[in-house]
């Protein structure tokens, strides 16, 4: 199957027609845009990438298992070095989608100064082979009006020559001449309209043809160079995976090597306190402290002798001691 080409499928059979030559620009156009919109959508992206890796590199200086100890500090130690390398690609891929970007607009902006000049030239040639169009139309219709009033004027002298007099045969043949030097030269004049349109034509032709190879190779350039962008973003987007996960592979490795029994050792090592629990409490009965307790000693104190007994005068009342047998406080 032949392939299809804009120079042999965007003619139309009206000479002033763009229809065409328009159906090619607004697509030229719309690919223009579709180019803009792809390079705001890696830029967006990269900002997204900026933004993450900004907080993620945050995120890493935050205290992460500063109490732990031996193989499990120096893995989360990992855990958090290797997190702030994540976050260093994460923004060397910002700037590598930025770096994308630029080149697309670059592109875009020598792709719009290219197209510039083609379409002022063209733009040129549409309005010269629109107004020699026109003029080749007025021309031709006074060129016809002309030729009509040289025929009239012709079958008046015809239909005169048997019943007019000589002078006035003379003055239709004079009619008769002015409208043919007039025909004549609206005939030029029309031919030689039609001959300047015609190579305004060819002229056009040839720059219609080059025009549509010129936005064919375009369009060409333009969807190999998105198709271009956006596979090497992906592979961009990709490589950032597999460098993520082989820093995170670095983690699991660290973790591999935690040794939860060494820590648990190193840990009592440094800290333990002592290997004997303290001895059990017994129960104390108050009651039965209070039996088995030894008789209390009085202090010896010194003391004065005894009392010596009173001496009862005579007619004194005699006093019972405390001493006597049958003594009482208490009188019936």
């Amino acid at each position: 199957m032949r392939d299809l080409h804009f120079r042999d499928s965007f003619w139309n059979g009206e000479i002033t027609s763009t229809a065409g030559y328009d159906a090619i620009i607004q697509h030229l156009n719309d690919g223009k845009r579709t180019c803009k919109e792809i390079e705001d959508f890696i830029k967006a992206r990269a900002a997204i990438e900026e933004k993450y890796a900004k907080e993620l590199l945050g995120l890493s200086k935050k205290v992460c298992g500063h109490n732990e100890m031996n193989t499990l500090k120096r893995s989360l130690d990992v855990f958090k070095l290797q997190t702030e390398q994540v976050s260093l690609s994460h923004l060397h891929l910002a700037q590598t989608m930025r770096d994308e970007a630029k080149k697309l607009e670059e592109f875009r902006e020598k792709q719009k100064e290219a197209r510039k000049k083609v379409e002022q030239q063209m733009d040129v040639l549409h309005k010269q082979k629109a107004t020699n169009y026109k003029k080749t139309m007025e021309s031709k219709k006074t060129y016809e009006q002309k030729c009509r009033d040289k025929e009239e004027a012709e079958q008046a002298m015809n239909r005169s020559a048997t019943t007019s007099n000589t002078k006035q045969q003379e003055k239709l043949y004079a009619k008769a001449q002015q409208a043919k030097q007039s025909a004549e030269e609206a005939d030029r004049l029309y031919n030689q309209n039609v001959c300047a349109l015609g190579k305004i034509r060819e002229e056009w032709l040839n720059e219609h043809v080059k025009a549509c190879e010129m936005f064919e190779k375009q369009e060409v350039e333009r969807i190999n160079t998105l198709r271009n962008v956006v596979w090497t973003h992906l592979n961009h987007l990709s490589q950032q995976c597999v460098t993520s996960d082989e820093l995170y592979e670095e983690v699991r490795k660290s973790l591999e090597q935690c040794d939860i029994q060494e820590d648990i050792e190193h840990f009592i090592n440094l800290r333990r306190t002592g290997d004997k629990p303290p001895a059990p409490i017994p129960y104390e009965n108050f009651y039965t402290n209070q039996r088995t307790a030894p008789a209390r000693q009085l202090p010896s104190i010194s003391r004065r002798g005894p009392v010596p007994p009173p001496v009862n005068a005579g007619g004194d009342v005699t006093y019972s001691a405390i001493d006597e047998p049958g003594y009482s406080l208490i009188r019936y």
